[in-house]
């Protein structure tokens, strides 16, 4: 038997994180590598699209968790956790997370990945009010910058919209001008 057809059967066909029966694919938890019954679990392709892009996750899609982080799989709850944490700033999975109980081993593979860090801890990405610039945001240039490697410049006033986050570098965001994708600093930015 594969071990699809062992987590089908352990899981009844369904994601064991939200209950869907459509898309499902093996998932194995980090820090993880090798796929095997204990430590990967079953999700749907909608699960598993917001487990690997957190800016695309909706968080009334993971009220889910209510019900599955009773799971008495540990991968499963490994993964509650992991979300819930991720999720907290919401409100309710606080209060979910107040609740979930995991043993010492389980709660250390939960934390293996960093999940549970503080939001200091978190890189903050700030424009030059000191307001939190998100992916996918708009944001105006406020000084004329010369776009190194080119003769182009990037004129004060200038619209950068949808910008991405450089996850180990908060004073930097990237973003197309004139349809170039260019690296600017946080700093000579405002939020739209």
């Amino acid at each position: 038997m594969s071990l699809q057809d062992k987590l089908q059967q352990r899981a009844d066909s369904k994601c064991e994180l939200c209950a869907s029966s459509k898309d499902l694919k093996v998932y194995t938890v980090a820090p993880e590598t090798e796929e095997s019954e204990n430590n990967s679990i079953l999700i749907c392709a909608n699960c598993h699209n917001q487990i690997e892009n957190s800016e695309s996750m909706d968080a009334n899609h993971w009220r889910c968790l209510n019900d599955s982080m009773w799971s008495t799989v540990p991968a499963v709850q490994v993964m509650a956790w992991r979300l819930l944490n991720r999720l907290r700033s919401e409100g309710w999975p606080q209060d979910l997370l107040d609740m979930l109980y995991l043993d010492e081993e389980t709660l250390s593979w939960a934390k293996a990945t960093g999940e549970d860090q503080n939001d200091e801890d978190v890189l903050k990405h700030m424009d030059s009010n000191g307001v939190e610039l998100l992916a996918g945001d708009t944001v105006v240039l406020i000084k004329d910058l010369n776009v190194k490697g080119t003769s182009m410049v990037a004129k004060r006033g200038t619209a950068v919209r949808g910008i991405s986050l450089v996850h180990d570098n908060p004073e930097h965001i990237e973003g197309r001008v004139n349809g170039q994708l260019i690296v600017i600093l946080t700093k000579f930015v405002k939020k739209s």
